[in-house]
């Protein structure tokens, strides 16, 4: 056995065969989320929307933890409160119990519903736990609120597969099951990746510059990133509407950020089996994805792009030209969601650095799919690649491969410490710096953002070192 299978054995006595035939502990710090945690975010971008989580109570908490601590916004999130009784005899009574106190309580139009580990290995039939819902409260003329029922037990995915399952299943049971006639101008839908409000404000602007009336899902820009209330609200303002979404299936196009290519899960493809066509693309990070990015709403449009953004990316270019020779050489990483990753690559790769570790918890396939077509333009470029690892073997390859600076959510920030280098929060969850969800991304401003972060952090470093201190670089 390696010393590093010894030393994780020794952290945990309960050593099973990985899939490379070295023993691992069961328990590590995963390099992931909860799978409904992602779902939960997704519903938060629906308009007069609720989530409740059927499972315990201990689930909700903990999702609530992350997400406040993120948002820095209020956070309700229901719960149909399994105990040891439900565990055994099932939680149907508890679900309906909790559907009906939320209808009294907030009055939504649409409630998603998420499952959660104990439910899943039970064997919930949610679905039909929700019809009988349903059709008791419709036998007595009660209110009766649009459901989103989606499957998301959390040993089989990632917060962002269950972010991405909640759109499929809003799309498949609003869009599909029940759409009406398109709206009156025609739209495009656009499916964003799990990004910062920050950066779905930029989606919308964006689109409005070029005059493409659109409906993106979701759309927590003001829900989890509002202003201050004058009085409670139970529902905060903002989100993708009811009648948008089921509009959807009328649409001219849909345009689908960060998900898997082709791949049959998702709602762009739901759409597209619908007949509507569909324009898969990675999240627009660095210059050449928000190039294609902005290239496709050229030709949806029939507009240039504008020269606003033309000047944005011009100084963009500027200032990579200004900074290069502050980053040869340096050995970064990248870590996260699997889509965050592949254009943090991009635009890593764009500054000159030396990537040398692309990783994240996540086993969806996009890494080993996409990054490989990104490499292609920088042959000299060779980072290890790992999907599915967890932060004891990303420390692991990160020392090995002598990675001086790190890039990805708070949860790395031990293993940076550990290791006594810088650590650029992005993605989710920052929980240990403020303004998480103002954090941009994407286009270039976001890249302009981030670069400047990477630059400034690599002065810092060599000027709090350096026994000289320079006041100028």
């Amino acid at each position: 056995m390696s010393t590093h299978a010894q030393l994780a054995t020794n952290q945990a006595n309960t050593p099973v065969n990985h899939e490379n035939g070295e023993d691992f502990a069961v328990t590590r710090n995963a390099c992931k989320l909860c799978t409904p945690l992602g779902a939960t975010l997704a519903f938060k971008g629906l308009r007069d929307s609720v989530c409740i989580l059927h499972g315990s109570q201990g689930c909700a908490t903990y999702i609530r933890r992350y997400m406040i601590s993120h948002f820095r916004e209020p956070m309700d999130i229901a719960s149909s409160n399994f105990t040891e009784h439900t565990a055994v005899f099932g939680g149907k009574n508890n679900l309906h119990t909790a559907l009906d106190n939320l209808v009294q309580s907030y009055n939504p139009k649409i409630i998603g519903v998420a499952t959660t580990c104990l439910a899943e290995t039970i064997g919930e039939d949610l679905p039909a736990i929700l019809r009988d819902w349903q059709a008791g409260r419709q036998a007595k003329n009660l209110p009766c609120p649009e459901l989103v029922a989606v499957n998301t037990p959390s040993y089989n995915g990632t917060h962002r597969e269950g972010f991405q399952s909640a759109l499929r299943e809003t799309v498949v049971q609003l869009a599909l099951k029940k759409p009406i006639p398109a709206l009156s101008l025609p739209r495009i839908n656009l499916i964003s990746g799990m990004v910062s409000p920050a950066d779905l404000r930029w989606l919308g602007q964006t689109l409005d510059s070029f005059g493409l009336p659109a409906t993106m899902v979701p759309d927590y820009s003001e829900t989890l990133d509002g202003g201050l209330w004058s009085e409670y609200t139970a529902i905060p303002s903002g989100g993708t509407s009811l009648e948008q979404i089921q509009a959807m299936s009328g649409a001219s196009a849909t345009i689908e950020l960060g998900a898997l290519p082709h791949h049959a899960g998702s709602a762009g493809t739901k759409l597209r089996d619908h007949g509507i066509p569909l324009h898969s693309l990675d999240l627009p990070m660095g210059f050449n994805l928000t190039d294609r990015f902005l290239e496709s709403l050229a030709a949806l449009s029939g507009l240039p792009i504008p020269a606003e953004m033309q000047a944005k990316r011009s100084r963009l270019a500027d200032s990579y030209v200004d900074a290069h020779k502050y980053l040869s050489g340096l050995r970064v990483m990248i870590y996260g969601e699997e889509d965050l990753v592949v254009g943090m690559a991009s635009l890593l790769l764009e500054t000159g650095v030396n990537l040398v570790l692309a990783a994240s918890g996540g086993k969806s396939g996009l890494l080993e799919s996409r990054l490989p077509e990104i490499l292609t333009a920088y042959p000299k470029a060779k980072p290890i690649v790992r999907s599915g690892i967890d932060f004891i073997d990303l420390e692991s390859e990160a020392r090995a491969a002598n990675v001086q600076l790190a890039l990805g959510s708070s949860k790395g920030f031990k293993l940076a410490r550990a290791m006594d280098i810088p650590l650029i929060r992005l993605g989710f969850p920052v929980h240990d710096r403020f303004g998480g969800q103002r954090i941009q991304h994407l286009g270039y401003e976001g890249a302009q953002q981030i670069f400047d972060s990477l630059i400034n952090t690599v002065l810092e470093r060599e000027q709090e070192r350096n026994p000289i201190g320079y006041t100028y670089f």
